[in-house]
């Protein structure tokens, strides 16, 4: 007959018990210790704070894993006793930061609901929106055709860039006030809510005097003094998403905004830069989840920017939506080969017409063509 379970196991040697029980105790004194030094770690979070200083110091590290390594009688080597505290420093480093995001004026705690931003009597963040126009404001014409399709289909933003970010400087870079002139007497005409990108810190007051809600783009969403001042005029905000940010770094960005007291924040995701060749940017569409877990603001996105081409923007505005966004943001051009920016990635109007019509069972009950709501008021 073999040995017992409970022999084998050694649990019959009143020594091994012992020893064991000893380990135990020490595991439950080590467990004891680590959550104190967490809590002091968070006191030190707060005074570091008060100060504004940093909250990883590599050097300070370094030296207390040197001041262990001195201290070590073994057995276990410093290689390992350096690996183990490595460890420890990372868990309460993140328990700091993690501590620090709930403080974030942005974040969501347990139980928020969401965020509602209002643009005149228009709500974003509970039924998808849509936000359309041109990349660029061109001329009366142009913004005239764009705007009296949008209000006949339902569409409550208009959208276009009177002052343009360009890569090269030989680019058109906008009508200046010129386009924000054009951009809100179309939009008063059909009665859509305005919006623009504001690229500079001097012309913040001169664009919040014609539109309905301020942009900034992806250039500058690390731009903090712009971030700062868009803050201060009391206009929503759409803050996009920088092709190279992380969401952290988008989440605090935000928060930039909140902190000069303006609430109205709507996020835009605008795709990623990539290894891709097949589109300007890659759309990433975990970001609409995991941003509305970590934040209450509305997000939406921008597949004309994330594609780069126009004949993918139907299936990245459905994926979008199915992820949870709470609208979507297409560029379109009476006659986009005639464009004077980003003519590729642009809709046509009918092009436009045929997309909200695939995306029609996903919009808000109001996003309907206008002969249909006069149909059903009648």
């Amino acid at each position: 007959m073999s040995k017992s379970t409970t022999d084998l196991s050694g649990a019959s040697d009143p020594s091994l018990v012992e020893l064991r029980n000893q380990i135990s105790a020490i595991n439950h004194e080590i467990l004891v210790q680590l959550n104190r030094r967490a809590e002091i770690g968070l006191k030190v979070r707060e005074i570091k704070e008060r100060n504004a200083i940093e909250m990883f110091i590599p050097s300070r590290e370094q030296e207390m894993l040197d001041g262990l390594v001195e201290a070590n009688a073994g057995p276990f080597p410093d290689q390992v006793i350096r690996q183990l505290f490595r460890e420890i420093f990372s868990a309460s480093l993140g328990l700091m930061q993690a501590r620090e995001k709930e403080t974030l004026m942005v974040s969501r705690r347990p139980g928020d609901p969401d965020a509602l931003v209002q643009v005149g009597e228009v709500s974003v963040g509970r039924e998808p929106v849509i936000m359309a126009g041109p990349c660029a404001v061109e001329d009366e014409d142009q913004m005239d055709r764009v705007a009296q399709v949008l209000a006949d289909q339902g569409v409550a933003f208009l959208r276009g860039g009177a002052f343009k970010p360009r890569t090269s400087p030989y680019s058109f870079q906008g009508l200046g006030e010129v386009g924000l002139r054009m951009l809100k007497d179309a939009g008063a005409r059909y009665g859509l809510k305005t919006i623009t990108e504001v690229v500079d810190t001097r012309s913040v007051e001169l664009v919040a005097r014609y539109v309905d809600m301020l942009q900034v783009g992806a250039r500058n969403m690390m731009n903090y003094e712009l971030l700062k001042a868009v803050a201060t005029t009391g206009k929503p905000v759409l803050l996009k998403r920088s092709f190279a940010a992380t969401l952290d770094e988008w989440l605090r960005a935000a928060e930039y905004v909140a902190l000069g007291g303006n609430s109205q924040i709507v996020l835009c995701e605008r795709g990623i830069r990539t290894f891709a060749k097949e589109t300007r940017n890659t759309l990433d569409i975990s970001a609409i989840p995991l941003m509305k877990d970590l934040c209450r603001l509305p997000i939406v996105v921008d597949v004309s920017h994330a594609a780069g081409r126009r004949d993918i923007l139907a299936a990245l505005a459905r994926a979008s939506l199915a992820a949870g966004a709470h609208g979507v943001m297409v560029e379109v051009h009476p006659s986009p080969h005639l464009a004077r920016s980003d003519a590729q990635q642009q809709l046509d109007l009918d092009q436009f017409a045929a997309l909200l019509d695939a995306l029609r069972p996903d919009l808000m009950p109001h996003a309907r063509p206008r002969a249909a709501r006069q149909l059903a008021d009648s």
